[in-house]
């Protein structure tokens, strides 16, 4: 009976549309986590290298670095815009 009655009061939180806030939301969390990326990563450029060239600001990044960086600045991204969507902020 509890258990019905918790299913039933489930609610799933919703989820901002993508919008111009969204993707410049996001695009600054990758840009901020580039950014300590850049000057908190102790080794850069070991392992295998990138396979085109890219702007200065990638300079001296392994594919594992820009990977990483982008992995961060993406779930740092998500977690943002999620909280900001159920803050009502978005």
């Amino acid at each position: 009976m509890l258990l019905s009655n918790l299913l039933l009061t489930y609610t799933v939180p919703t989820t901002p549309e993508w919008s111009f806030k969204v993707a410049l939301i996001m695009i600054t969390c990758n840009l901020f986590v580039l950014a300590i990326g850049k000057y908190a990563i102790q080794k850069p450029g070991i392992g295998p290298a990138l396979p085109v060239s890219l702007p200065m600001v990638f300079e001296g990044f392994g594919l594992a670095e820009l990977l990483a960086i982008a992995s961060l600045g993406h779930i740092l991204g998500a977690g943002m815009i999620l909280g900001l969507g159920n803050a009502g902020l978005l």
